[in-house]
């Protein structure tokens, strides 16, 4: 039965299935080929993802192509995570994960090139994108499209770059 709010919108939202989300380039793209779909904890999954990419690949380009590719995937997810958030009826499904993707490729760039600092990296961005301190959360509640999707894991980028460098600055990896 249609809800009172929107009485000509019938259709159900779709349930992300593997094969579904392999039918179009914005929602491969949005539910991070698939990594999305994997529970519990898919933003999880989506932020291994990335670490994973950035270490096959992401991290291997000099810092100008590094840049590039951050606006390039940051411009490309705001369109693609609005799209299929329209197309299910959810702006930020919990499934979409791109936003985590490239947030974290933003904190790696950003962080001392060892295995125990981008560990503790994935523990800080993971905190602060589940926790959303403000002004984070300020944002996930306002900014329902795509821009808000990538926006306020941009922001949890941020407050864990932020944590990194006072660890740096304190000589915590040494």
């Amino acid at each position: 039965m249609p809800s009172s709010d929107h009485p000509s919108d019938t259709r159900e939202a779709p349930i992300p299935t593997i094969a579904w989300v392999f039918r179009s380039f914005p929602r491969i793209l949005s539910f991070g080929f698939g990594s999305g779909l994997i529970r519990p904890a898919p933003g999880t999954w989506g932020t291994l993802l990335a670490w994973l990419l950035w270490a096959a690949a992401i991290s291997r380009l000099s810092d100008p192509f590094i840049a590039a590719v951050l606006l390039a995937s940051f411009a490309l997810g705001c369109w693609t995570c609005h799209r299929v958030g329209k197309e299910m009826g959810r702006p930020d499904h919990g499934g979409m994960v791109w936003d985590e993707v490239v947030a974290f490729w933003l904190v790696l760039w950003l962080t001392p090139d060892t295995f125990g600092a981008q560990l503790l990296a994935f523990l800080v961005f993971r905190f602060f994108d589940i926790v959303k301190p403000p002004p984070i959360h300020f944002f996930d509640r306002r900014f329902k499209n795509g821009f808000g999707v990538m926006w306020d894991d941009i922001l949890a980028a941020a407050y864990s770059l932020l944590l990194i460098a006072i660890l740096v600055r304190l000589e915590v990896f040494l």
